[in-house]
């Protein structure tokens, strides 16, 4: 695995993550107030999150203890320019989460957490894909949808950075199923999933 992985914060997200092998998809300021309140997930993804409601949720997220990822996509009024990461390091934000590999080699640069969010849908898009990878070396990289990751496991390992499954992870068994086909972990809205832990999947 490429050195940059053995960051502090590396190591509290990865451990996090082997213990805990579901991350909140957290989609308007309610689901995320739900997130920060719970003793379900450390870790979540922000999305949907008004900018003038951004830094406050985020700082409910800090305070929580919580692992958050802001995903720039999503954020209505953010932009997709150096000055929105600075704003996101101002307020205290630790990680971002974008399909835009520039967005993720400067976020990295700042020292930010970085998730690259890939959707597979034939063999070239997954080439591509790979190749915006290997040259962005995220600290994890989410995979859409789930399902597709049993036919691009041998290819996600090879890149070398620790993958989410994502999209239509709708229960135990889809977290089960990821996890055999190589993925550290998963991410989803449904907040039932939330809770599972990683020892209770292989009691299970």
């Amino acid at each position: 695995m490429n050195s940059r992985h053995k960051r502090p914060m590396d190591r509290r997200l990865l451990a996090a993550l082997a213990e805990h092998p579901v991350m909140a998809s957290l989609v308007g300021v309610e689901m995320a107030e739900r997130f920060t309140s719970s003793t379900a997930t450390p870790l979540g993804i922000l999305a949907s999150i008004p900018l003038g409601d951004l830094a406050a949720t985020v700082g409910l997220t800090v305070e929580a203890g919580k692992i958050g990822f802001v995903n720039i996509d999503s954020t209505p009024g953010l932009g997709h320019d150096p000055g929105a990461l600075a704003y996101l390091q101002g307020i205290g934000a630790v990680g971002i989460c974008s399909t835009r590999q520039a967005m993720i080699e400067r976020a990295t640069g700042l020292g930010l957490l970085t998730m690259q969010k890939v959707f597979v849908t034939d063999r070239s898009n997954l080439r591509r894909s790979l190749q915006s990878i290997t040259r962005s070396q995220p600290d994890l990289v989410q995979v859409m949808p789930a399902m597709v990751l049993r036919h691009v496991e041998r290819q996600i390992r090879e890149v070398g950075v620790p993958c989410l499954a994502a999209g239509f992870v709708q229960s135990a068994d889809d977290v089960v199923a990821a996890l055999k086909h190589g993925a550290v972990g998963v991410c989803t809205s449904d907040e039932e999933l939330w809770d599972l832990r990683r020892s209770s999947l292989r009691a299970s």
